[in-house]
């Protein structure tokens, strides 16, 4: 009895109580469609969720750290579609191999993200202005370079494009093994890094942070490259995906992230987040595109509406979360960093608690 209640104060803590619902809206979504459609419950389907959706779950990998730690990113689209147009013409006008295409467009997409954190910071101008300019330059760079859709004939693009590993009776392509190495990534640095620990502590609250000595600027520029980074990698998982370039591709992409993020269970205001519950999220939005596609009858757009819909009722979540954490004084992070903010005293039994969750990174710092 005594674990039930453990187990279930530990569903319903502010920390973990957004991962959860994720988690059982993804459960119940599937399950829905496998009571309602012949051939909806299937592993192929569910492998199918992240072989049409590993570039969206790259971008929000990178939204992720960038909303945890207090910012927004608006530049994701164009950036995936500036690195299509770039990789296209690199391959087809240039004949370079796909192996030094790659380097170049990361490399691109890292300070292209960098050079808007340094903005942000040392300018001190808002996220949401910096990365919306960022959007209209990548995008007019994207169409400066050619107006036309580029279509990759190069042996090798096509070769990644067609591989496939199978998994029992299903199978999945090279996007979706290069998504996985990206989460798994991304788990590790959020969690058991002290970049991660001082992102969570700067999405806290980014003064008590600077007077805690972290280096404030040095992790908001990281995590605008690291947004950056994953966007050029989700253009490139995107260009395997289409074998082609365009300026118009990786539209709306930047709300498609944000949305992912925010099902997913990480907070707007910052310091709270999990980076696996963007999976779910990503999971959550491609769970809905197959079923209206399995119904038939249905136009796309109800996917936007249901979409919007769950955006507006985690939102809700979200303020109801942070009012019980406010009353009842106790954190509302995930359990990653305990931030300056926070009226607690290392003397507390809580705080000893957390100091294992987090690695101690108040000490650390």
């Amino acid at each position: 009895m005594r674990r039930f209640f453990a187990a279930w104060a530990n569903l319903v803590d502010p920390r973990t109580l957004p991962i959860a619902v994720t988690i059982l809206l993804f459960c119940a979504l599937f399950g829905f469609g496998s009571v309602m459609y012949n051939g909806f419950f299937s592993w192929q389907v569910l492998l199918d969720l992240l072989v049409d959706n590993a570039f969206l779950l790259i971008v929000a990998i990178g939204m992720t750290f960038v909303i945890v730690s207090g910012g927004i990113d608006l530049s994701v689209g164009s950036v995936v579609a500036l690195t299509t147009i770039v990789e296209a013409v690199l391959a087809e006008r240039l004949h370079l191999s796909v192996w030094i295409i790659l380097p170049i467009v990361l490399l691109m997409g890292t300070v292209f993200g960098a050079v808007q954190g340094a903005l942000i910071h040392f300018f001190r101008l808002q996220a949401f202005i910096v990365t919306l300019a960022g959007m209209f330059f990548a995008r007019g760079l994207c169409f400066l370079i050619t107006t036309q859709s580029i279509t990759i004939t190069d042996p090798t693009f096509h070769t990644i494009s067609a591989f496939r590993l199978d998994i029992g009776i299903g199978s999945v392509t090279a996007n979706v093994l290069i998504a996985f190495v990206a989460l798994v990534g991304a788990i590790y640095v959020a969690h058991f890094t002290r970049f991660g620990r001082n992102v969570y502590a700067v999405g806290g609250n980014a003064r008590s942070a600077l007077l805690m000595g972290l280096p404030v600027a040095r992790t908001r520029i990281g995590v605008y490259a690291l947004s950056g980074f994953c966007s050029a990698l989700g253009g490139a998982v995107f260009t395997f995906y289409v074998l082609s370039g365009y300026g118009l591709q990786g539209q709306g992409m930047e709300l498609d992230a944000i949305a992912a993020t925010v099902i997913g269970g990480t907070l707007l205001t910052g310091g709270v987040g999990y980076v696996i519950g963007s999976l779910f999220g990503v999971g959550i939005l491609g769970t809905i595109q197959t079923l209206i596609t399995f119904d038939g009858t249905l136009s796309s757009w109800w996917t936007r509406i249901v979409i919007g819909a769950l955006l507006c009722a985690f939102c809700l979540l979200q303020r109801l979360i942070e009012r019980h954490a406010k009353s009842v004084r106790r954190p509302g992070g995930t359990g990653a960093v305990v931030t300056a903010g926070r009226e607690r005293t290392h003397g507390e039994a809580s705080t000893a608690s957390d100091s294992h969750v987090i690695g101690r990174a108040p000490e650390q710092a």
